[in-house]
């Protein structure tokens, strides 16, 4: 098993690991707190981590399942390429309390490698299992779809709200309430 690039310094084979959740090994053995634990069951996302390049709950996973796998963490997503992704959340405001942004990111960084051109359809199912009470989804696809067009040397996407400002949260442009956001 491999977490973020590095062989892990056990045997994730151990019997008393292998029936071990990947959340826990992740935090308290390794020291990767970025994934949280939410729900614990796999409803809410804030656990999500990539499992060989896909978004899985490492709560629902037991440590012997994924032995031979690469496990990405939160903490890890910038050594994947990701860093955009993380600045474009900053950036778009994304972040609030930041409780699910660990389980957000990764699902959102495991729908860019899979697919470059993302929809704003393709963001919303993409983190139907990720659940946020601070932010609102808008965002957030607003973050994903202007890394994709920046990725793809595009200008970023229009917050889609008509006024033809740009991102939402964009220096000068209105916010969701009529208000200018950053300038004067």
């Amino acid at each position: 098993m491999r977490v973020n690039g590095r062989p892990v310094p056990f045997d994730p084979r151990d019997p008393q690991l292998a029936a071990t959740r990947l959340l826990d090994v992740l935090r308290d053995r390794l020291g990767l707190t970025g994934s949280k634990e939410g729900c614990g069951v796999g409803e809410c996302g804030a656990c999500a981590v990539l499992i060989d390049g896909r978004s899985a709950c490492s709560c629902l996973v037991l440590t012997g399942q994924v032995a031979g796998n690469e496990i990405t963490t939160v903490e890890g997503l910038a050594d994947r390429g990701h860093g955009d992704l993380q600045a474009a959340f900053v950036r778009h405001h994304a972040v609030q309390c930041g409780y699910c942004i660990p389980g957000v990111l990764t699902s959102c960084a495991a729908l860019l490698e899979r697919n470059a051109t993302p929809q704003r359809d393709d963001v919303t199912t993409a983190l139907g299992g990720n659940l946020c009470r601070c932010t609102g989804y808008q965002r957030f696809t607003d973050a994903v779809c202007d890394v994709a067009a920046a990725r793809r040397g595009a200008a970023p996407a229009d917050d889609g709200d008509g006024d033809g400002d740009g991102p939402v949260g964009a220096v000068g442009s209105a916010n969701s309430d009529g208000q200018r956001a950053g300038g004067s």
